[in-house]
């Protein structure tokens, strides 16, 4: 009989405390913080250091699969990240510190944000824009894009935030399902020194819009091709210009909508994730400001472009709900040079640094010598998300970015849960390479098997609502049911696969979709992927499963090699060998292409559909969401050379 369990194979036994200073100044506390006997008043005590124009009556009516969080409270999202900080000293502190692409700089204090802001929110308002309209944002990453967000949450429009890259196909669909009535774009963005004419490809993705009633422009100055329709098109500095600086936050209620974010499902439609005001601000409040230590003199870092999740909670949100200077940067991280990010560190001594195992693991490949060449002592904390990271680019992040100073907080969260849910503490958990560690206090996560049963390595769950967890899929409750909550009828599901080991820490393991059935063993591929980042030549690493007529899947590896490692057969024997001591002779990889890139999405995720595609010699499908879509046409090539 076949054990359906997902097997734990990779072990990871090094352990890293945080230092005595690092405890004793942690905003956290202690150890203590995780014995919440009462997870409503846990989450109402943070609800509470916010600003609310009438308390809540209820802080939790719960009716699976529907949250409401804060019920009766009204509050507002712009006024709790701007307004609460004009009374005191944050009133003339920076509030971003941005930098472009080709390098030019601008500081925003909380005073001018909060006057930047007011007048977008009344130029808003002039062109229609009413509480609970859907306002579309198409825009590089420049602080009109977080002006634009917070103007819209002061008025109670809600807003969607495309990324300033995709197509004009997928802007049209997502607002089509939204009806939104508003886009705000740019004539133009940088990105690796190219420019990215989103003017154009808006007017190309508004003709299919009928709902849309005004295009706001930003003049970003690029030399992008930028034709105004006149009747319909208006530049953001002439809708400005005479606004006036006073508007007053609009009181909405606790589970008004403050924004919508569409993830693309393999198949189907883009799904409109739905989050709400009250629980949403609540939880990123919290996580912000315990997971990231973070400090009054921070100089904070999240990488993230706004327009994924991680840059609405992260680089917005919740950072200026704490009084935070944030730290934006428009382009590449590797344009002009491959020091970039480095440089931008050294030049703003910047303290927290957030950002992807993929960036990671690519400046790994890139080599030691760039961070060398620049001063990082500023930092004192890193952090990760977006995927699990394997434990050798964790260490290598700890050693040569962080100076073996800084604690790592590796973080799991989703698109849908708004905010971090499982993560070390810093100044309060000792961490362990590749974990996630436990859940943030106030969660409850679990892992299960098939039947709902406690195991040590199966599929996470959450087992109560938190927060800041979507309220719905926009349009589409029934979606919504099916796609978290079906699988279990009283607990989300999140997709993901994880283990728990012996001291109760947390790993996961990636997507379950991704489980490899290898001669009736269930595999990750994330503990595989870390099986070959472990070896000395492999920067970057990616494992999918083709099907075996024998085994079912074999095991198919594409790497990438860090700077310095050649190619030969050698080396591909020696790498598939070093898997074989890591996990076993079943982890085996049956075949092993290097390739200079993997396919990435334009947040920095591996796209392993599309290798399985490839390997399984199918058509290759949607590459929109991709940073390079020549790096899937080179792949298919090589892959076909070999095969053929």
């Amino acid at each position: 009989m076949v054990d359906k369990a997902l097997e734990a194979l990779l072990q990871e036994n090094r352990t890293f405390a945080p230092s005595k200073d690092f405890v004793k100044h942690a905003v956290a506390g202690s150890k203590s913080v995780y014995a919440v006997k009462n997870r409503l008043k846990f989450w109402e005590g943070f609800a509470k250091e916010l600003h609310w124009f009438k308390k809540w009556t209820q802080v939790l009516d719960w009716k699976l699969p529907f949250a409401k969080w804060f019920v009766g409270g009204k509050t507002n999202m712009s006024y709790n990240c701007l307004d609460r900080h004009l009374e005191g000293p944050r009133k003339n502190k920076a509030a971003i510190l941005w930098e472009g692409e080709p390098g030019e700089e601008r500081t925003l204090t909380y005073q001018q944000l909060h006057r930047e802001v007011c007048r977008f929110a009344n130029a808003l308002r002039s062109q229609g824009v009413r509480k609970g309209d859907r306002v579309t944002l198409y825009m590089p990453m420049v602080p009109e894009l977080a002006i634009a967000m917070l103007a819209c949450a002061r008025i109670g429009a809600a807003h969607s935030v495309v990324f300033g890259g995709f197509s004009a196909d997928s802007l049209r669909d997502r607002m089509n399902d939204c009806q939104s009535k508003v886009l705000v774009t740019a004539d133009g963005g940088y990105r690796r020194g190219s420019v990215i004419a989103l003017k154009k490809i808006a007017d190309e993705a508004v003709a299919g819009v009928p709902t849309l009633e005004r295009m706001i422009v930003y003049r970003r100055g690029v030399q992008a091709e930028c034709v105004m329709k006149e009747g319909r098109d208006v530049w953001w500095h002439d809708l400005v210009r005479d606004q006036s600086a006073d508007c007053p936050a609009e009181p909405v209620d606790a589970e008004d909508m403050l924004f919508l974010l569409y993830t693309s499902g393999t198949t189907g439609k883009p799904k409109g994730i739905l989050h709400t005001t009250g629980g949403y601000m609540t939880g990123v409040y919290a996580t912000t400001r315990w997971v990231f230590d973070l400090k009054e003199e921070d100089i904070y870092w999240c990488t993230a472009d706004i327009g994924w999740v991680t840059g609405h909670s992260y680089v917005v949100y919740g950072p200026m709900l704490n009084g935070a200077t944030v730290l934006m940067y428009e382009g590449a991280p590797d344009f002009p040079g491959k020091d970039r990010f480095w440089a931008i560190i050294e030049k703003y001594r910047a303290t927290i640094l957030y950002t992807a195992p993929t960036a990671i693991r690519a400046f790994m490949k890139w080599g030691d010598d760039l961070p060398k060449k620049h001063d990082l002592g500023s930092l004192r904390l890193l952090g990760s998300v977006g995927e699990p990271i394997n434990p050798e680019a964790w260490i290598w992040y700890h050693q040569v970015i962080g100076g073996g100073r800084c604690p790592i907080v590796d973080t799991w969260w989703q698109t849908e849960t708004g905010h971090i849910l499982i993560t070390p503490l810093p100044g309060v958990t000792k961490t362990k390479p590749g974990s996630a560690c436990t859940a943030f206090p106030g969660i409850e996560a679990d892992v299960v098997n098939e039947k709902g049963e406690s195991v040590d390595a199966g599929l996470l769950v959450l087992k109560s609502p938190w927060p800041g967890m979507l309220r719905g899929i926009y349009g589409d409750p029934e979606r919504y049911k099916q796609t978290y909550w079906a699988k279990f009828g009283k607990w989300y599901f999140a997709g993901d696969g994880a283990k728990r080991d012996k001291g109760g820490y947390l790993w996961l393991l990636g997507r379950v979709d991704d489980v490899l059935k290898v001669s009736g063993h269930r595999l990750s591929t994330m503990e595989i992927e870390s099986a070959l980042v472990d070896h000395k030549s492999v920067a970057e690493a990616a494992v999918i499963g083709k099907h075996h007529e024998i085994k079912e899947n074999a095991v198919v590896a594409f790497v990438s090699l860090r700077a310095g490692s050649e190619q030969s057969p050698e080396l591909v024997k020696e790498i598939k060998e070093h898997v074989v001591k890591k996990i076993g002779s079943l982890a085996r990889p049956d075949d092993l292409y290097i390739t200079a890139e993997l396919p990435k999405t334009r947040s920095g995720k591996i796209m392993r559909r599309l290798l399985r595609d490839i390997a399984e010699g199918r058509a290759v499908g949607d590459t929109t969401t991709l940073a390079d879509a020549t790096v899937v046409k080179n792949l298919k090539q090589q892959y076909e050379e070999k095969e053929g």
